[in-house]
């Protein structure tokens, strides 16, 4: 996406970001949940929408919106399978950060 496409997002699409950015490392949310967050608790689909054109996918998080019934949905406009990889690796990261922070607390 060109700087022109980011500066055409809307202030709704902005808000559908930031709140995504706000889900922990290992987590997921629905879009259910994006959509009451930011105030519009039935533009569901439109959060869907804001998300599909999300210009940094690799600082905003959007593959940890799912569906409310933990179905994956697209990731960056396609069904495969790098949604579900990249939740999983992510999951196995978070898992790891939490034995270490344990450890560390056990260690003083």
């Amino acid at each position: 996406m060109n700087n022109k496409s980011k500066s055409k997002l809307t202030k709704f699409q902005w808000k559908v970001l930031a709140v995504t950015m706000t889900i922990p490392l290992g987590e997921t949310r629905s879009y259910q949940w994006v959509a009451r967050k930011i105030g519009s608790p039935k533009a569901v689909r439109a959060v869907g929408q804001a998300l599909r054109r999300n210009p940094y996918p690799l600082i905003i998080p959007c593959h940890r919106v799912i569906h409310v019934d933990g179905s994956l949905g697209a990731y960056a406009g396609k069904f495969d399978k790098r949604k579900a990889q990249l939740l999983k690796k992510e999951h196995e990261i978070a898992a790891e950060m939490t034995k270490s922070v344990e450890s560390a607390r056990v260690a003083q």
